[in-house]
């Protein structure tokens, strides 16, 4: 009987699931995936968090409470640095361990702690460490590894093209994805930026990207982008953002801006976030350079009403269609 390992689906899972999952399964784990955000996973993360944190923590909760009774261990890594140099926000940091005294009669939690910066050995050290809770086997680590590394770029190159992450997983799973991304390619562009456990959500984000894409708009993201297209914004910052997403919000906002390439830009931000005060204040200090873009934030939260958010959108796409128009 196979081991089950529990991954909640919100935070890294919209960056890293496809890696993590590759890896369990090949070492014969069952990876078992929280239910989709809904209003109960909302309010249990609610009760189970203090009042002051922000609301992806608060979903993180609730997710992991929708999950323990149902798996051997729980996969939270403690994420610092993956790149050598920016770290993640200290939430993630301190993440196992907020779960661990607030939430009762949890599962095992693996946490190993990710900090690349430790050298190139570092990440391999990590592999074999969460590994090795599966099978003793060094050589079935370093292969099962070898095929999460393939499949994980698999995935990146799918959001590349546009693919939103679960449009993405699909594809990997074989499934058919009904969505056509030549369809609006000659329309208006809309940049949604933001954070991916906010943007790529459909409960937290209301599932903007499809409803701009009913609008008639083309999307485009943070994860469209190269590494080097992001790489290349950073001259515009005096210094480069401490945290790992903000810095890729910000400089995929410099980039759009720069090649002249969208019509509008929307930031999604999380409500209490306070790196994502900074990020929305350097976008729109930006957009004042360029006129011809429009800006709008659009902040969420537990309150946030479907029917709210879907008026604003209508009324930016409704915008950017006159100002296209009188051109």
């Amino acid at each position: 009987m196979s081991v089950k390992i529990g991954i909640p689906k919100t935070l890294s899972y919209y960056v890293y699931y496809p890696l993590w999952k590759k890896f369990f399964t090949e070492l014969g784990a069952e990876v078992v995936v929280s239910d989709n955000t809904s209003r109960r996973i909302v309010d249990d993360g609610v009760k189970e968090t203090v009042n002051d944190a922000c609301v992806p923590i608060k979903l993180f909760h609730g997710h992991v409470a929708n999950l323990k009774d149902r798996v051997e261990y729980i996969f939270i890594p403690r994420l610092v640095s993956v790149n050598g140099e920016q770290i993640y926000c200290p939430k993630f940091l301190g993440l196992p361990d907020m779960i661990k005294s607030t939430l009762k009669d949890l599962p095992e939690v693996i946490a190993p702690r990710i900090d690349l910066r430790k050298g190139k050995f570092e990440l391999m050290k990590i592999v074999y460490q969460v590994g090795s809770i599966i099978t003793k086997n060094p050589l079935q680590i370093y292969s099962a590894f070898k095929e999460a590394k393939i499949y994980f770029e698999e995935f990146n190159d799918l959001l590349k093209e546009g693919y939103t992450v679960e449009e993405a997983l699909k594809i990997l799973e074989g499934k058919e994805v009904d969505i056509n991304l030549e369809e609006n390619s000659s329309s208006l562009k809309v940049a949604v930026l933001g954070y991916p456990y906010i943007v790529y959500d459909p409960y937290v984000s209301v599932n903007m990207i499809q409803k701009l894409r009913g609008l008639g708009v083309e999307v485009v993201t943070t994860d469209m982008l190269t590494n080097q297209e992001l790489n290349n914004q950073k001259q515009k910052l005096k210094k480069d953002l401490f945290w790992t997403f903000s810095g890729e919000v910000v400089k995929a906002g410099y980039h759009y801006y720069e090649s002249g390439e969208i019509d509008g830009l929307i930031h999604v931000t999380a409500f209490g976030c306070g790196p994502d005060f900074m990020v929305d204040k350097l976008l729109e200090l930006a957009a004042k350079d360029k006129e011809e873009i429009a800006f709008m934030a659009l902040t969420i939260d537990e309150h946030t009403g479907e029917a709210g958010i879907v008026t604003r959108l209508e009324a930016f796409v409704d915008m950017l269609n006159l100002r296209r128009k009188h051109q």
